[in-house]
C-alpha cells in the first residue's frame, strides 16, 4: 500500500517526531492532545480506501482536523504542497463556526420569546394550600446534600500521587506511555484488593493479555479459575438476594406508613366533616363486571372471555395457601389430607388503607389483622360451601364472592376452584371426580383466563394430575403460570436438582408456561401467621443449595415475585380483550334490539321485575274494586249462592218428609224439627263457605275483567292465577260469624208468621220459581233416563238403548201405581215392588229391585213437584184465608208460609254476610294478597315460572347486555385514565 504522511496531536511529547502506526507515518507535534486508539482505527479505515492520492490527503485531513489545536506551517511544511493547500482551505471553511454561534445565539433568543409567551398562556394553578391539612410535617434539609455526597466518596478513595501522572510527559510512543500508566494503576488496584476478598484482574495482566492475544492471533489465554469463578458467582447471587430483600423490606415499610398516613387523613376527615363520595377503584369495577356475568345467561357465554386467575392444582398441593400468601391473610378452613374447597371462590384484591375482607351479598368487614375476625371468615366461608353444596352432591358450581383490601396488595381477580382428585373416596358423591375435572375445564376454557398452575414438589413429578389437564386447555402455554410449592419440602428430601432445574426449565412436564415460580407458603404448622411464613422464605432461599448452585434464579422465587408477575400478566390480559368483549356486548344488544322492534313494537321494555310491578299494581287495584261494589250487589250474589248450596238439603231434607203428613199440625212440626237440627249443624257453616266462595267469585270476576278486552295483555293470566290460589289457601273467615249466623237463623226460621200479602206474594212467587227449575231438572233426568220419544226416533234417527226401554217399561208400571193412588208415600211397599217385577217379567223384561226403586225416586219427584206447583197457583190469593187461619180446610197453604221462612232466612243471612264482606273480609282478603305479592317479590324462581314468553326473556337479555355494556364501558374509561 501506499505510504502516507500525517501530522497528529499527541498528549504532552516534548519534542516533534516521527513514529511508524499501522503502516503510516506519523509526526508528532509537541504540546498537542493525542488518542491513539482512535487514531488507529482510523488508520485502519484509510487502509481500506482506495480512492485517489488527493482523496486519500484530504481524507487525513479531516483526520488530523478532529484533533486540535490545528497545525503549525512548520508541520504543514512536513506534509508536503498539496497538504497545505488543503489546510488553507479548511482554515477558511472553519469560518462557519462563526456562523452557528449566531445562530445560536439567535435561536436561544428566539426560544426565551417562546417559552416566555406559553407562561404567559398557562392558566393559573389551583390553590392546593388545603392539601396541608392532610399532609405530615416533612422538614427538608437545608444543607448541600450533593456537597455531603462528594466529601463521602473522596474519603473513601485512596490517597493518590497525583504528582506520578507528570511521568506522562516524558512519553514517546504509545507502547512505552501505557507501560508508564500500569505502575499508577497498579496502585488504585492493589489498594481496593485490599479493601475486599474479590478476585481483581490487575492491568498489567489485562495487557499482557492483550498483547498475548495480539501476537498470537488468537492463542487461548488461560482464565481465572473455576473456583474462584463460582465463588464470585455465589456472593454475586447473594447480594443480588440481599438487595432484593432490602429492597421489598423497605417497600413493606413505606406501605406501613402509608396506611398510617391514609388511615390518619380518613380520620381527620370524618373529624372535620369532610364528606365526600368514594369512587371505586379500578379492580372493583372490574369485579363487578365479573359478577354481572356470572348471572348471566350461559347460552351466551360472554362471561367466559373476560380475564380472571384460575387456581387450580391437585388436592393438597397447596394452592389454597398460594392464594393466601398473595391474599396476605389465612383466609380459607384448612383440614389435613382433606377436601376443604368445595365451591369456586372468587377473591378480588384490591389497595386499601385497611387489611378487611367483605362477602359480595353483605355489609360485614371483616378485619384481618384479627385473629378472632379471620376465625369468623373461615366459618362464613365454610358454612357458605356447605349450604351452596345441593343434597347428595360433594362440590357445588355456585360461586361465593369475596373481597379483600389491604396495603400492598396486587390488583386482580382469583378463582379458587376444588383439588383435582385421582380417585373418590367414601362420603363422596360418586361423579365427585368428574364434577371437578368438568368446573375446572369449564373456568380454563375462557381462552383469556390465567392458569396458575400448582405443583406440589415434595411429591414425584409423576403423580401430578394437574399438568397433563392443564396442558389439554392450554398446549402452548400462552396464558399459563407455573407454581412449584413445597420446595423446602422437597429440598430436605434429598430431591434431585437436576429434575427441579428441569421442572424450572419446562422440560420435565408436557406443558409449557409462561413462567415458573418456586415458592413456600408453610412451615406445616396451620397456626402460622403470614408474616413469619414469609420470613421463612425470604431465610430459605437466601440460604438454598438449589438457589446457590443455579437451579432457582432469583427472579422465579418468592411469593412476592409471584405476585408481581401475576398481576403484570393479568392486567395486560385485561387490557388486550375487554374492548373486544366490549365490542361483542356492542353486537349483542343491536340484535336483541331489532328483534324487539320487529316482534314487540307496542310495548314497553320491561324485563321480569318491572313486568312484576306493573301487574302487582294492576291486582292491588282490582282489588280495591272490591270496595266499589254495592251492597245490593253483595246481597243479590249472597243469595242466589246461598240458595244454590241448600235448595237440595231443602227439598230432599225438609220440604218432602212434611209433605207426606196427612194434616197441617204434622207438616209443621216435621218441617221446624227438621230446620232447626239444619240451622244448629250445618247451615252457618255453609253459609260462612258460601260467603268466602262469593268473595273469591267477585275477586276473580275484577282480576278476569279484562279478558274479554283484545287489548288485553295476557302476560299477567298464571300471576293472577297464583293470587287467587293462594288467597284462597292462606284467607280464613272470622271464627266467631257462624255463632253469630246461628242465632239470627234461628230466630227466622221459627217465625211463622207472614206480615202481609206483599211478602206472600213474594213468596208464591218465590216458590213457584224454585219448583219449576226442580220440576224442569226431574224432566230432563227422566227424559234422558228413558232415552228418545218416537218422534224423535222417526225425525233425527235417534235410537233406544236396552236399559233405556227397561227404564221406559218400568215407568209405565210405577205410573199406574200413582194414578190409583195420588196421596201415595214418597216409598214403594214390598208388595208394589214384586207387582212391578211380575208385570215387566210377562214384557220378557228381567230387573231387580233396585232397578225399580231407581226407576221410582225420579217418578214420585216429578209428580210430587207437579202437586206443589198446583198448591202454590191455588194459594196465591190465600192470604186472606191465611189470616183467618185458613177456615176452609181444602185450602192447605204451608207450603207457601215453608218458603216464606225459608225465604226471609236467605235474606237475613245475606244481609249479615254482606255486612261482614264489606266491613272486615274485604280489608283482609286486601291485606292478604299485598303480603303474598309482597313475599312473591322476593321469590326469583317463582316469579320467572309466573311471568314467562320470549318478550320477557328478550326484555331480560336486553336489561343485563346494557348494565354489562355499562360496567365494562365505565371501566374501560377508569382504565385509560390510570394509562
Amino acid at each position: 500500500m501506499n505510504q502516507l504522511n500525517a501530522v497528529v496531536p499527541v498528549v504532552l511529547v516534548r519534542s516533534a517526531r516521527v513514529i511508524p502506526l499501522m503502516g503510516v507515518n506519523i509526526t508528532i507535534q509537541r504540546g498537542i492532545t493525542f488518542n491513539p486508539i482512535v487514531c488507529r482505527q482510523r488508520i485502519i479505515n484509510l487502509q481500506h480506501y482506495t480512492g485517489k492520492p488527493q482523496q486519500q490527503r484530504r481524507m487525513i485531513f479531516t483526520l488530523i482536523n478532529r484533533h486540535r489545536p490545528l497545525l503549525t506551517a512548520t508541520a504543514l511544511r512536513s506534509v508536503g504542497p498539496q497538504t497545505r493547500n488543503i489546510a488553507g482551505i479548511a482554515r477558511h471553511l472553519l469560518k462557519i463556526r462563526y456562523w452557528i454561534i449566531a445562530g445560536g445565539v439567535a435561536g436561544g433568543t428566539a426560544l426565551n420569546k417562546t417559552y416566555e409567551s406559553w407562561k404567559e398562556n398557562l392558566p393559573e394553578m389551583p390553590d392546593v394550600s388545603w392539601l396541608q391539612e392532610y399532609l405530615p410535617n416533612i422538614e427538608i434539609p437545608e444543607t448541600d446534600w450533593f456537597t455531603e455526597k462528594v466529601s463521602q466518596v473522596k474519603s473513601v478513595l485512596p490517597e493518590w500521587n497525583w504528582e506520578d501522572f507528570k511521568e506522562l510527559s516524558g512519553f514517546t510512543g504509545i507502547q512505552s506511555g501505557i507501560s508508564n500508566l500500569l505502575p499508577l494503576t497498579e496502585k488504585l488496584a492493589l489498594s481496593k484488593k485490599e479493601e475486599t476478598t474479590d478476585d481483581i484482574v490487575l492491568p498489567s495482566e489485562a495487557v499482557k493479555h492483550l498483547h498475548m492475544k495480539d501476537s498470537t492471533d488468537g492463542e487461548h489465554v488461560p482464565m481465572p479459575s473455576k473456583t474462584r469463578a463460582n465463588n464470585r458467582l455465589d456472593k454475586i447471587q447473594e447480594e443480588h438476594l440481599q438487595l432484593q430483600i432490602k429492597y421489598q423490606k423497605e417497600i413493606e415499610r413505606l406501605e406501613k406508613e402509608n396506611k398510617v398516613l391514609r388511615k390518619q387523613i380518613l380520620l381527620r376527615a370524618d373529624k372535620i366533616g369532610v364528606g365526600r363520595k368514594t369512587k371505586k377503584s379500578l379492580i372493583d369495577l372490574y369485579s363487578d363486571v365479573l359478577d354481572e356475568l356470572s348471572d348471566y345467561d350461559s347460552g351466551y357465554n360472554f362471561q367466559d372471555h373476560l380475564p380472571r386467575v384460575v387456581v387450580i392444582g391437585d388436592q393438597s398441593a397447596g394452592k389454597t395457601s398460594v392464594l393466601e400468601m398473595i391474599a396476605q391473610a389465612r383466609l380459607f378452613p384448612r383440614g389435613s389430607g382433606e377436601m376443604m374447597t368445595r365451591a369456586p371462590v372468587k377473591v378480588t384484591l384490591s389497595e386499601g388503607p385497611y387489611h378487611i375482607a367483605q362477602f359480595k351479598d353483605s355489609n360485614r368487614e371483616f378485619d384481618l389483622t384479627k385473629e378472632s375476625e379471620l376465625k369468623a371468615l373461615r366459618r362464613e366461608i365454610e358454612l357458605r360451601m356447605k349450604t351452596s353444596v345441593g343434597e347428595g352432591k360433594t362440590v357445588s358450581t355456585e360461586t361465593i364472592s369475596l373481597s379483600v383490601k389491604g396495603p400492598g396488595l396486587q390488583r386482580m381477580v382469583l378463582v379458587d376452584l376444588p383439588g383435582i382428585i385421582s380417585t373418590v373416596t367414601s362420603g363422596m358423591a360418586s361423579e365427585t371426580k368428574d364434577e371437578i375435572n368438568k368446573m375446572s375445564k369449564y373456568y380454563m376454557s375462557n381462552p383469556n383466563a390465567i392458569i396458575l398452575c400448582i405443583q406440589d414438589g415434595a411429591v414425584d413429578a409423576e403423580r401430578s394430575l394437574v399438568t397433563d389437564l392443564v396442558s389439554s386447555m392450554d398446549p402452548q402455554g400462552k396464558r399459563t403460570i407455573f407454581v412449584l410449592t413445597k420446595v423446602d419440602l422437597a429440598e430436605e428430601n434429598a430431591a434431585n436438582p437436576n429434575r427441579i432445574k428441569q421442572i424450572m426449565d419446562g422440560k420435565l412436564f408436557p406443558m409449557k408456561a409462561l413462567g415458573y415460580f418456586a415458592v413456600i407458603t408453610g412451615k406445616g404448622n396451620t397456626t402460622d401467621t403470614i408474616e413469619a411464613i414469609r420470613e421463612y422464605e425470604e431465610v430459605f432461599f437466601r440460604n438454598s443449595q438449589l438457589y446457590k448452585s443455579g437451579v432457582l434464579k432469583p427472579s422465579q422465587m418468592t411469593t412476592q415475585n409471584l405476585s408481581f408477575a401475576v398481576s403484570d400478566c393479568f392486567w395486560k390480559m385485561v387490557k388486550e380483550s375487554v374492548e373486544q368483549q366490549t365490542d361483542a356486548f356492542k353486537a349483542s344488544r343491536f340484535n336483541l334490539e331489532t328483534e324487539w322492534k320487529n316482534h314487540f313494537t307496542n310495548f314497553r321494555q320491561l324485563d321480569r321485575d318491572e313486568l312484576y310491578e306493573k301487574g302487582k299494581g294492576e291486582i292491588l287495584d282490582e282489588v280495591l274494586g272490591i270496595g266499589q261494589i254495592s251492597p245490593k250487589q253483595w246481597e243479590d250474589a249472597l243469595y242466589q249462592k246461598l240458595w244454590e248450596r241448600v235448595s237440595g238439603h231443602v227439598f230432599e231434607n225438609v220440604y218432602l218428609p212434611a209433605a207426606q203428613s196427612d194434616n197441617p199440625g204434622s207438616f209443621n212440626t216435621i218441617a221446624d224439627i227438621k230446620l232447626k237440627q239444619w240451622a244448629d249443624q250445618q247451615l252457618p257453616t255453609k253459609c260462612v263457605e258460601v260467603a268466602w266462595e262469593t268473595l273469591l267469585q267477585e275477586f276473580s270476576r275484577l282480576l278476569d275483567k279484562d279478558e274479554d278486552n283484545k287489548d288485553c295483555d295476557n302476560i299477567f293470566d298464571q300471576l293472577k292465577n297464583h293470587i287467587k290460589e293462594e288467597a284462597i289457601r292462606k284467607h280464613r273467615w272470622e271464627h266467631r260469624a257462624a255463632d253469630s249466623l246461628n242465632v239470627i237463623q234461628l230466630n227466622a226460621l221459627e217465625d211463622r208468621s207472614v206480615p202481609d200479602n206483599k211478602q206472600w206474594q213474594e213468596s208464591v212467587k218465590f216458590m213457584e220459581h224454585v219448583v219449576s227449575q226442580k220440576l224442569k231438572l226431574n224432566e230432563d233426568h227422566i227424559q234422558e233416563m228413558i232415552g228418545p220419544g218416537r218422534i224423535e226416533r222417526w225425525m233425527y234417527w235417534k235410537y233406544m238403548s236396552k236399559e233405556q226401554w227397561y227404564k221406559r217399561e218400568a215407568l209405565q208400571e210405577l205410573s199406574r201405581l200413582l194414578q190409583a193412588d195420588p196421596k201415595h208415600p214418597s216409598t214403594l211397599a214390598g208388595d208394589e215392588i214384586t207387582t212391578v217385577r211380575k208385570n215387566l217379567q210377562t214384557k220378557r223384561i228381567d230387573v231387580d229391585n233396585a232397578f225399580i226403586r231407581d226407576t221410582w225416586h225420579p217418578l214420585y219427584r216429578s209428580f210430587f213437584l207437579k202437586k206443589s206447583m198446583k198448591t202454590a197457583q191455588s194459594c196465591r190469593k190465600a192470604f186472606f184465608h191465611y189470616q183467618q187461619n185458613f177456615g176452609d180446610n181444602e185450602l192447605n197453604c204451608n207450603d207457601v208460609v215453608l218458603f216464606w221462612r225459608l225465604e226471609r232466612m236467605l235474606q237475613i243471612t245475606s244481609n249479615a254476610l254482606r255486612q261482614q264482606l264489606m266491613s272486615t273480609e274485604a280489608r283482609r282478603l286486601e291485606k292478604e294478597v299485598k303480603q303474598i305479592l309482597e313475599d312473591l317479590g322476593q321469590d326469583q324462581i317463582k316469579k320467572k315460572q309466573l311471568l314467562t314468553g320470549r318478550r320477557v326473556e328478550l326484555a331480560e337479555e336486553l336489561k343485563r347486555v346494557r348494565q354489562i355494556q355499562d360496567k365494562l364501558e365505565e371501566f374501560i374509561e377508569a382504565l385509560r385514565k390510570e394509562k
